[in-house]
This record gives structure tokens, C-alpha cells and sequence, in this order.
């Protein structure tokens, strides 16, 4: 047989109050927020029921579907986020220019990436660009 155990949930400013009954016995417990609440409801229930099968009615203010609504909503509901900062057209966040880097160094590359440094003493960075050969063929006279 299925027994029917009910959670009661009564809020306490942001804690909520849990009381769980069945079995003959009852059970109470504090959590921060009806999230956290609703898990501890299930802690409370594993105590209670031990491995009998149980059915678990949840309510709030009396009501099945307040506490569902409630539930759902700071389930669904996003976090408070601080308002996003939008910088002047123009300038540039704080956080993109460092202090000690100059504008026309160029980012350092990973090792994998970088050549080696026989490499890189043969580049001639003011050697100019071999001129293009022409294929049309040279006259013979």
C-alpha cells in the first residue's frame, strides 16, 4: 500500500519553514529559499518513509498548486544580474588595454606556433622583395 506523506512549506522572510508528516511522525527543518527548501523536503521524506513506496503531497498555504507555482517560478526564474555598463561610443574599456603593453608590438605567439631562432636571424626584415621574373622568353641576337 502507498502512503501519502504532506510537506508544508510556510515562508519566514527569505527562509523557508518545512514540516513534514506521515507515518505517525513529523518532521521540521529551516532552509534559504524554496529550492533549497523542497530538497531538504526530500531529505526529510527518505527519513520518514525509509524504503516504503510514498506518494508526497507539497503545499503552500494549504494548496497543492501554490507551492507548485511558486517552485516553478524560482526554478524558471534568471538570477539577478548587476546592469550591464555600456562605455561611451569612442572609448575603449579598461579592461582591453593594459598598462605595459605598447600598440605596435605584436602578440606574443605560442611555442608551437613560434619559428626557430635560426629561423628568424636569417629574415631580413629591410631586404627587398626578389623582383617578379618575366616568362616571356629573352631575345636572342
Amino acid at each position: 500500500m502507498v502512503e501519502t506523506i504532506t510537506a508544508t512549506y510556510v515562508q519566514d522572510d527569505a527562509d523557508w519553514a518545512i514540516t513534514v508528516s506521515g507515518r505517525d511522525k513529523e518532521l521540521t527543518a529551516r532552509a534559504p529559499g524554496i529550492i533549497a527548501a523542497r530538497d531538504r523536503a526530500d531529505q526529510l521524506v527518505e527519513e520518514l518513509a525509509g524504503d516504503a513506496k510514498t506518494t508526497v503531497v507539497h503545499l503552500l498555504n494549504g494548496s497543492a498548486l501554490d507551492f507548485t507555482s511558486a517552485y516553478m517560478t524560482a526554478r524558471l526564474t534568471l538570477p539577478k544580474l548587476p546592469p550591464l555598463e555600456v562605455p561611451p561610443p569612442g572609448s575603449v574599456p579598461k579592461q582591453q588595454t593594459p598598462a605595459s603593453a605598447s600598440v605596435d608590438k605584436k602578440p606574443q605567439l605560442p611555442p608551437s606556433k613560434q619559428l626557430p631562432k635560426a629561423v628568424e636571424d636569417r629574415k631580413s626584415p629591410a631586404a627587398p622583395a626578389p623582383a617578379a621574373e618575366s616568362k616571356a622568353p629573352a631575345k636572342q641576337a
